[in-house]
């Protein structure tokens, strides 16, 4: 069920993407225009077994890619945090040998 809802609404985010209609600016950073493509290609497919299977596998690597996306966002973050510590680390360093010397 669960699925069939996030199909659902990946589909109508999908149909007002090529319509035209102006989404958020995260959705439509979120997700690579070949997957819109992809999901505006399958949304029109005659309604049926294949097209539920190759919805729910649609709907896999949807999640996935925003999942990739995420741990991307994260370990930028982390790594930018890094030479921020790195920065300060160095400048104490700096101070440091400055008042023993």
């Amino acid at each position: 069920m669960r699925s069939q809802v996030s199909t659902d609404a990946l589909l109508q985010r999908i149909s007002l993407m090529s319509s035209g209609q102006r989404l958020s600016d995260s959705d439509a950073d979120e997700l690579p225009r070949e997957i819109i493509e992809l999901g505006t290609l399958l949304s029109k497919l005659p309604a049926g077994r294949s097209q539920t299977e190759l919805m729910a596998s649609f709907t896999t690597v949807v999640d996935s890619v925003r999942r990739r996306r995420r741990i991307l966002n994260l370990v930028q973050q982390a790594l930018s945090q890094l030479r921020l510590d790195i920065k300060y680390l160095m400048f104490d360093l700096e101070v440091t040998r400055k008042e023993r010397d």
